[in-house]
């Protein structure tokens, strides 16, 4: 849901607010944040009746964790919006966008109260409701919806998510063939991701390819500067890898005893969909242990900062000159902020920092924790790419851009899992990898082996890991399957679709047999 349209009144100077919003959009992509905040503080002063600055300003704090923040904004901008229901759906979306599913149910809930909410206002309710589990509430929203306008595409699709999460595969496959014919083109590709995921399920693996094909060509057009960008970042961190040894990173595990207290963190990544979904509800379900799911609080908190400080030059350069101080500020940035971005306490509670998107900023999190323990996921890496290739990324992004081709979606992989291969062998940092294949076939076993690792004692609730799931929202694309019990139909499936695979199986090869998963 786009933020609704900025309005500047006649008595504001022309163009100063929108130099000062172009300042802040600059600032954030710099993740200069204060800078960011300070200058949309002040175009709002400048036009205090601009609602469409107000939501713009909240959305930025929101996303910076200051949901108090984002909740003043929200309301003042519902008070001076002339449609009040607009508004609070907008403030609702903003809201569950960045995760304060509380606050979106709160103003979700009051636009429907008014007396025109929209049909897209009760399915966004019931999409929130669906990523919650709260499965039956958004079942009777999607039917308040559809009475409203029968044809609501974003009704329809997540009728047709619950449908399958029911197992009602035919019934599923009916209610979301209409939205394949919606005019919004994000209904349609969504449509297309979802239908895939559908037919697979059925079996229908030549109709689900052909699914997930029409959805990525849909992308492409968005795509298209993006290639160059993932290459680009590739080459670099090719590049910084080269530079660090591994007299380096011994000496900065060493360096640890210098940087107090001692933190008890756990980084877990991998490449995505290699089963650090599962592994991560797992472990977050003990006591002892809080997680964090693909957050940016590392580089936002912890690393850029500290790059800002000791500008120019490549990352071990100011890795290298950081002092203890600014380590130590480093330290407390991160877990400052991944409180907030949490809303809970850590406390004395082991922290697991799960985000496969940031593997090779392992040498930074050494550099900055050095007591790091590292847990990485593991899985035949003919179903990595095959289930990345099916994952649906909407809006399409350089982190997700490799997933449009099989091709692309390979080559990601290797960078990766070469990548991992030459950081492993220089850390001093004790290391777990964790075969998914192992976790399913059996579960406390691995779980035990894990927490001995973590020198976390054992507890039975991570076996009812499942149960602890249904009562968070996960980022994750596959927030419904982490709410089931181990399933094993996962498992080989990329055997089902061995003749897509076949032109790039011969790169997977080496991986494969270095797995040991010939």
């Amino acid at each position: 849901m786009a933020i609704m349209k900025l309005k500047r009144s006649s008595l504001v100077s022309q163009g100063s607010v929108f130099r000062m919003i172009q300042t802040a959009d600059e600032a954030w992509k710099r993740r200069d944040f204060q800078q960011c905040f300070e200058s949309l503080e002040r175009a709002s002063r400048l036009d205090p009746a601009n609602p469409g600055l107000l939501f713009m300003l909240g959305q930025r704090y929101g996303l910076r964790y200051d949901y108090a923040a984002a909740e003043r904004c929200f309301d003042k901008a519902v008070r001076l919006a002339a449609k009040k229901s607009e508004a609070l759906a907008t403030a609702g979306q903003l809201s569950a966008d960045f995760a304060s599913h509380q606050v979106a149910e709160h103003y979700f809930q009051q636009a429907l109260d008014q007396k025109d909410p929209t049909p897209e206002t009760f399915a966004r309710m019931a999409e929130l409701y669906e990523r919650l589990h709260r499965l039956e509430d958004a079942a009777k929203l999607v039917e308040q919806a559809l009475q409203l306008d029968a044809n609501c595409a974003l009704a329809r699709l997540t009728q047709a998510r619950l449908s399958r999460q029911a197992a009602h595969l035919e019934e599923a496959e009916k209610t979301l063939r209409p939205v394949l014919g919606s005019a919004q083109r994000e209904m349609r590709i969504r449509g297309y991701y979802e239908l895939g995921t559908i037919l697979d399920r059925q079996g229908r693996c030549d109709e689900a390819m052909a699914s997930f094909l029409e959805a990525k060509a849909m992308l492409l057009p968005d795509a298209q500067l993006l290639p160059a960008q993932v290459q680009a970042n590739r080459i670099a961190g090719k590049k910084t890898l080269a530079d660090f040894t591994v007299e380096t990173m011994h000496r900065w595990f060493d360096f640890g005893s210098q940087l107090q207290p001692l933190r008890r963190l756990a980084f877990l990544g991998g490449h995505p969909r290699s089963g650090t979904t599962l592994l991560e509800q797992v472990l977050d379900s003990h006591p002892d242990i809080v997680s964090a799911e693909e957050t940016q609080v590392f580089v936002d908190d912890a690393l850029n900062p500290l790059k800002r400080n000791l500008p120019g030059g490549a990352p071990i350069a100011y890795l290298e000159a950081a002092q203890t101080d600014a380590l130590q500020q480093a330290r407390t940035r991160y877990f400052h902020a991944m409180e907030l971005c949490l809303n809970k306490p850590i406390g004395d509670r082991l922290l697991i920092d799960k985000n496969p998107s940031v593997t090779l900023f392992l040498a930074a999190f050494i550099r900055i924790f050095p007591e790091i323990k590292i847990l990485i996921a593991l899985r035949d890496p003919r179903d990595v790419v095959l289930s990345c290739f099916m994952q649906c990324y909407v809006p399409v992004t350089s982190s997700c851009a490799p997933y449009l081709s099989l091709e692309a979606t390979t080559e990601g992989y290797a960078h990766t899992a070469e990548e991992w291969k030459i950081l492993s062998s220089m850390i001093k940092n004790p290391w777990l990898e964790v075969r998914y294949e192992d976790v399913v076939a059996d579960l406390e076993s691995v779980s035990r082996r894990v927490l001995d690792f973590l020198g976390v004692s054992w507890d039975s609730s991570v076996l009812r890991f499942d149960e602890h799931a249904r009562g968070k929202r996960l980022r994750s694309p596959t927030y419904a399957d982490a709410t089931q019990p181990v399933y094993k139909r996962a498992l080989g499936r990329w055997r089902n679709y061995q003749k897509y695979l076949e032109p790039v199986l011969h790169r997977l090869e080496p991986f494969v047999k270095a797995l040991g998963y010939e």
